[in-house]
C-alpha cells in the first residue's frame, strides 16, 4: 500500500527544493545584472568626465604671444611655445603660456617650483604643498592662456637652488594643480622649462596625474 503521507512530504520537499533553486538562480541573476548595470553606469560616468576634463600643455609656436602683468606692476611678454624666466634684483618672475588640449575649462589653483630636473618616477607633492594662485587663471577648452608665478621674498622655500639654476640655465620643474570650474577633476601636470643656446626658455610637459579616479599607470 502506498504511503501517501510520505509521498506527500517528499513531493512538498521536492517542490520546496525546486523553488529554492529557482529563487537562488533569480537572486544570482539579479546580482549579476546589478553589477553589470553598476559597471555600465561607472563607465558612462567616467566617459562623461573624461569628455569634460581639462588637460594643460604648452602653447604652440603659432599661438599668439601673452603679455602678463604681475601684482607689483612687472610686465612680461612671452611668445607662443616659449616660456619666460626673468630676474630683477632678487625677484624672479616665471610665465608659461598654456593651451588646454582637453574638453573642459581649466582653472589653475596652485603651483610648485623645483629648481632641478626630476625623474619620470619622481612623484608629485601633496596638493597642500602647492602654493595657491593669488588670482584666478582660466584656460578655456581648445584655447590658450598662461600660468604665472613669482618669488620675491628672500626666505621663499621655492628659491632653493634657483639662483644657481638660473645662472647656469639648468632645467626648472613646475607642477601645476588645476581642475574644472567646480573644483573637481583635480589634475597635476608637470612642466619643465629649459634655457636654449639663444637664451630663450622653452617649456615642455612630461607628466599628468589625475588625482580623482583610476590612475591608468597603476591599472596597467
Amino acid at each position: 500500500m502506498a504511503d501517501w503521507p510520505t509521498i506527500a512530504s517528499l513531493a512538498t520537499a521536492g517542490g520546496t527544493l525546486v523553488l529554492a533553486a529557482a529563487t537562488f538562480s533569480s537572486v544570482r541573476s539579479g546580482q549579476r545584472s546589478t553589477r553589470i548595470a553598476e559597471r555600465s553606469t561607472a563607465i558612462a560616468e567616467r566617459s562623461l568626465l573624461v569628455g569634460l576634463r581639462p588637460v594643460l600643455a604648452p602653447s604652440r609656436v603659432t599661438d599668439p604671444p601673452e603679455t602678463v602683468r604681475f601684482g607689483d606692476g612687472r610686465m612680461v611678454r612671452v611668445e607662443g611655445g616659449m616660456a619666460a624666466v626673468e630676474r630683477e634684483d632678487e625677484r624672479y618672475y616665471l610665465v608659461i603660456p598654456l593651451r588646454n588640449v582637453g574638453n573642459g575649462l581649466a582653472v589653475l589653483q596652485a603651483w610648485r617650483l623645483m629648481a632641478a630636473e626630476t625623474g619620470l618616477d619622481t612623484p608629485h607633492a601633496e596638493p597642500a604643498e602647492h602654493r595657491p594662485q593669488t588670482r584666478d587663471l582660466y584656460v578655456s577648452a581648445g584655447d590658450t592662456g598662461f600660468w604665472q608665478g613669482a618669488m620675491r621674498e628672500p626666505d621663499d622655500p621655492f628659491r632653493e637652488g634657483l639662483q644657481d639654476a638660473f645662472l647656469a640655465g639648468r632645467i626648472l620643474t613646475v607642477d601645476l594643480l588645476y581642475g574644472d570650474h567646480e573644483g573637481g577633476q583635480l589634475t597635476i601636470s608637470r612642466f619643465i622649462v629649459t634655457r636654449e643656446e639663444d637664451g630663450h626658455w622653452r617649456p615642455g610637459v612630461v607628466r599628468h596625474w589625475a588625482l580623482e579616479g583610476v590612475d591608468p599607470r597603476r591599472s596597467a
